[in-house]
């Protein structure tokens, strides 16, 4: 079964990875070369932290792979807004605080991603879990390690 990112998660994850292939894993390539030319790799600092940087690029591109053929992109576009759904944006007011916050409900490869005025929730996380189905005026509760939080649905986009 597909895991579903929003088409944006998904360019931004590609971007990522031809990064990796096309600038830093060649540039580390390099940097191994160099350190080892300059002789004792036994005791070459330069060599062995441009190794570490090559295992972690790779590392990093065995991820994605793995996961870039796990994903599906689901454009929210053509998902109804009468309720909480993947891709919707949703601005929530926080009580007794009265605060304000635009949410918008991501797959979980893209959390780390939020801009200022939007934070971007993962629908397998606590909150994700909360709000999906919940119309405009309905509530719904977080259960926080600090303590229970309620949000009321203002609107859905």
């Amino acid at each position: 079964m597909p895991e579903y990112i929003t088409p944006e998660g998904m360019a931004r994850l590609h971007r990522r990875m031809k990064r990796l292939l096309e600038v830093e894993r060649p540039a580390v390539i390099k940097q191994v070369v160099t350190a080892r030319e300059m002789g004792d790799l036994s005791e070459n600092a330069e060599y062995h932290a441009a190794r570490e940087r090559q295992r972690h690029i790779d590392h990093e591109l065995n991820h994605l792979r793995n996961r870039l053929g796990k994903l599906q992109a689901l454009d929210s576009a053509n998902i109804p807004k009468d309720a909480v759904r993947f891709g919707a944006r949703v601005l929530a007011r926080e009580e007794p605080t009265g605060e304000e916050t635009l949410f918008r409900l991501v797959g979980v490869d893209e959390t780390d991603d939020s801009a200022d005025d939007l934070r971007l929730v993962s629908v397998a996380s606590p909150i994700g879990q909360a709000m999906i189905g919940k119309k405009p005026g309905q509530k719904f509760e977080v259960k926080a390690p600090a303590g229970d939080r309620v949000f009321e649905v203002i609107s859905i986009s």
